[in-house]
Parts: structure tokens; C-alpha cells; sequence
């Protein structure tokens, strides 16, 4: 595991004048240690790093966590990691905001009487620039995702249940190396294409339907996320022209990510071609989110993204889409990586309209 990861949380201990914090999300627990248990905490502090678990996990956690003191707990995991930080002379020890449940912050809060325990840090983002290790990651579950999508066109027919399909390009990513789904496969066919997080029911596939698949692979804990829109049959003329429509929005998107340009910049511009030609109304949700540990991360691409400068080394999806209640619906999403000399799309999937006759 990588020292610097260890020296960026220190260096935020330090800004926040903090002499600990206790890690306890699943994903921040991966990141900073390697080690990928449950039933675990991370103590940090300026010169110690412990991981306090249980007996099932102390071997696991040796071999996966070697810059950490592995601390094993017998009485219960939050009485040992208070004693942890007691043991280390801390005044002042933060917690993760969004992750760490009530009833886990009052116990600690009883538990470390005496010691501050009232600052609430966001560690996520931290991980929002990659490093070329997380990068070969998610490029190994990107071609995961493109490999399942080259089996699913050649197997999916008319008649076949949306389910069928998800469970086609689920088992083909577990048999090429994927840990699980990146999330619920999304398989919505005909008119359920209006649903855009549809996910796949009993419902048969009609020929001549649209059918929109939105799925991802999960490679040592980095995800990949694509959709594709397929016409099971032949393509009628506003099927065709809705997909192009989507299809140049798409294109328009992964030209604009650039390293320094705003999320609202690169959603703006496509927000607004899809309202010039008249379907700016049936684009309701953001351009596109960053991925890694989690399906979606920071930096988002969207209205009211947060995000004024693209870093180098981060990843956006691209995934505009057009949602026609009655009718159905279009998406194209691709997984792109911001480098110094522009957006590079990781996913290779084709994204002309396939027919599939």
C-alpha cells in the first residue's frame, strides 16, 4: 500500500488540528490500508496507524495492511479503538461525517470522554485523483464491461425477459475476472426505456424495441459503468434520429472534458444542444459522476456540480440520455479519464445503433 495515502490524511489531521481520526467507511478502509474486511476500524494519528479487527480477520489483515499496526479486539470493536486512541495521547480525534452511525458516534462519544470528538471530516476526497495503480484497475474492469457487451449482442433475441439479459452480462464479466456487479444491472426495454435506473424485470423483449442496458464490473474493488442502447430488430425513423440526437450529446460531452474545465461547463454544453432540438426537457439528471471504490464519486458533471478545475487523473462518466414517457428511451455512457492532454475514453464499446436482426 501506498505511504502517500497514509501522508495525505495526516496532512488533512494536521489543517484540521485534529491529533486522530477513526476511519470506519468499507471503502476509505480499502483505500488507506489495503485491507478489504468488514468489522473493522482504521486509528490514525500522526506517527501511529492502526487497524483494530477481530480473530477472522487478523491473518487477512497482516498480509493486506503491512503499513499497519493490526490491534485485535475481544470485548468489542469500539472499546478497543477508543483504547487505541487513549494509548496514544490524542485531545482531539475527528470521524467520518457521512459514514459513522449514530449510535456508533454516541457510544465513541461515551467511550472518549475527556477527548474532543465532535469534527466531522470528509475523507472521499481524498480519493478523487487516482494513482496509476487505481487507474490499471479500473481500466482492467472497463474491458470487463466492453468484453460482456461484445457476448450480450450476439445473444440477446426477441422474446428473451430483461432479467435474462442481466444475468447473461453478469455471469460473463464474473467468468472474465469482475468481484460482482458495479451495481443493480439496469436492463429496460421498450417503453421501461423511459425509466432511467429501469432495472431488469420479467417484462419479454419485443422486436423492434429499444433496449438499454446500464451496467459495470467490479475489479479489486474499482468499478467500471457503461450503457449502451441497442434495437432488438429494425429501427423505425424517430428511434433512429433519438439516437443519433443522444449519440452527437455524447460525443459533445467526452470532447469537452479537459483537464481545468468546470463539471457545470461540460454539462452545460450538452444540457443546452438537447434543449436546442427540442429534448432538453426529458434530460433530467447530472452528465456524469466520478467512479473508483464506489459507483459514484466526485467530481460530477451537472448543474450543480461543485467542481470549478477537472484535476488530471480523474474520471468522469459521460452518460446523457433522452426519456420519452409512453415511448421509451435512448442512453450512451462511456468512462473517461481526464489526462494532461484531454479526456481519454476508456470504455470501446461501438456506439453507432446497433440492429440487432
Amino acid at each position: 500500500m501506498n505511504g502517500d495515502r497514509l501522508r495525505r490524511i495526516r496532512t488533512l489531521l494536521a489543517e484540521k488540528k485534529l491529533d486522530g481520526v477513526v476511519v470506519n467507511k468499507l471503502e476509505n478502509l480499502h483505500y488507506f490500508s489495503g485491507f478489504t474486511g468488514d468489522d473493522t476500524l482504521l486509528v490514525i494519528t500522526a506517527d501511529k496507524a492502526q487497524l483494530v479487527t477481530d480473530f477472522r480477520y487478523m491473518e487477512q489483515a497482516g498480509q493486506q495492511a503491512p503499513l499497519f499496526e493490526i490491534v485485535e479486539q475481544k470485548d468489542g470493536l469500539l472499546k478497543k479503538a477508543a483504547e487505541c486512541i487513549r494509548a496514544a495521547g490524542c485531545q482531539a480525534v475527528g470521524f467520518e461525517g457521512n459514514a459513522l452511525i449514530y449510535d456508533d458516534f454516541s457510544r465513541l462519544t461515551e467511550l472518549l470522554a475527556g477527548i474532543s470528538f465532535q469534527t466531522a471530516l470528509s475523507l472521499d476526497a481524498l480519493r478523487q485523483i487516482k494513482d496509476e495503480e487505481e487507474i490499471a484497475c479500473i481500466r482492467k474492469a472497463v474491458e470487463i464491461s466492453d468484453k460482456a457487451f461484445e457476448d450480450i449482442v450476439k445473444f440477446i433475441r426477441p422474446g428473451m425477459t430483461e432479467i435474462t439479459v442481466a444475468a447473461r452480462l453478469e455471469s460473463v464479466m464474473r467468468e472474465l475476472g469482475s468481484e460482482r456487479p458495479a451495481f443493480t444491472t439496469i436492463v429496460a426495454s421498450g417503453v421501461r426505456g423511459s425509466l432511467p435506473h429501469g432495472t431488469a424485470t420479467e417484462k419479454l423483449i419485443v422486436s423492434g424495441e429499444f433496449v438499454t442496458m446500464d451496467y459495470g464490473a467490479v475489479y479489486k474493488g474499482y468499478h467500471s459503468d457503461i450503457t449502451r442502447t441497442v434495437c432488438v430488430g429494425a429501427a423505425d425513423e424517430k428511434q433512429k434520429k433519438i439516437y443519433n440526437m443522444v449519440l452527437k450529446a455524447q460525443l459533445m460531452g467526452v470532447e469537452r472534458v479537459q483537464p481545468g474545465v468546470s463539471g457545470q461547463s461540460v454539462d452545460k454544453a450538452v444540457r443546452d444542444y438537447l434543449a436546442s432540438e427540442g429534448f432538453g426537457a426529458y434530460f433530467g439528471h447530472g452528465l456524469g459522476h466520478s467512479l473508483g471504490l464506489e459507483i459514484h464519486e466526485e467530481p460530477r458533471l451537472s448543474p450543480k456540480s461543485s467542481c470549478e478545475h477537472l484535476p488530471v487523473n480523474t474520471l468522469v462518466t459521460v452518460e446523457p440520455g433522452v426519456y420519452l414517457p409512453g415511448w421509451g428511451g435512448v442512453r450512451i455512457e462511456d468512462t473517461v479519464l481526464v489526462t494532461e492532454k484531454g479526456g481519454e475514453p476508456l470504455t470501446r464499446s461501438a456506439k453507432q445503433l446497433i440492429e440487432i436482426i
